[in-house]
């Protein structure tokens, strides 16, 4: 079973970069995800009357941007304890086929049971979570075990959060694990969160 290699980051922009950078280290279009929080409604599908895979990767880059502007898959759902999410690539898919199911949770069970179900620590995927959740963005990326030392630079070089350390901070103000019960964040909880970690950046 492939793994996957997770990288969260709390700039969007930042997400884009590092699927751009996937890309360009060989890693399959079809092996490359990504789920950003969109309470904001800051990505908004465009409008498209082509229903072929080409329509559908030009409306996800009219959607977040042309560093994936090809992967397709575009989803914009609603994830019990996050909110309003768009997705592309090949999580989108899982997603969706979860929120379809007839558990409230089964679309939450979707990011962290994948995560998990493929390698990713429990703790870790929990922390992914909260991340969405609190407006971030989770680039994926699925391969060999020999995939995650070519990922770790470019992660690294991008930006991306350590789950530990991100992990230790939400602890530090009484979190424990994601809850898909818990009220979504409000645009204004998810600006102070940016901000917060934008500052501890600098």
């Amino acid at each position: 079973m492939a793994r996957i290699y997770p990288g969260l980051y709390d700039n969007y922009d930042d997400a884009t970069r590092a699927v751009s950078d996937l890309r360009a280290a060989g890693v399959p279009e079809d092996d490359i995800s990504v789920i950003a929080y969109n309470a904001d409604d800051r990505y908004t599908p465009a409008k498209t009357d082509d229903a072929s895979p080409a329509g559908t990767g030009a409306t996800v880059g009219g959607v977040i941007g042309g560093g994936v502007g090809l992967l397709t898959g575009l989803g914009v759902m609603a994830i019990p304890g996050v909110g309003p999410v768009v997705a592309a690539g090949w999580f989108a898919s899982t997603l969706a086929g979860a929120a379809a199911g007839a558990a409230a949770g089964a679309a939450t069970g979707g990011i962290i049971g994948s995560l998990t179900e493929h390698g990713v620590s429990e703790d870790h995927a929990h922390v992914y979570a909260e991340g969405v959740r609190r407006g971030g963005a989770l680039v994926t990326a699925r391969g060999d075990d020999t995939l995650g030392e070519r990922l770790d630079p470019i992660y690294r070089r991008t930006g991306a959060v350590d789950p530990v350390a991100r992990g230790k901070a939400y602890r530090s103000s009484g979190w424990s694990k994601f809850d898909d019960k818990a009220p979504p964040y409000t645009a204004e909880e998810i600006e102070r969160e940016r901000r917060l970690y934008k500052r501890a950046a600098e």
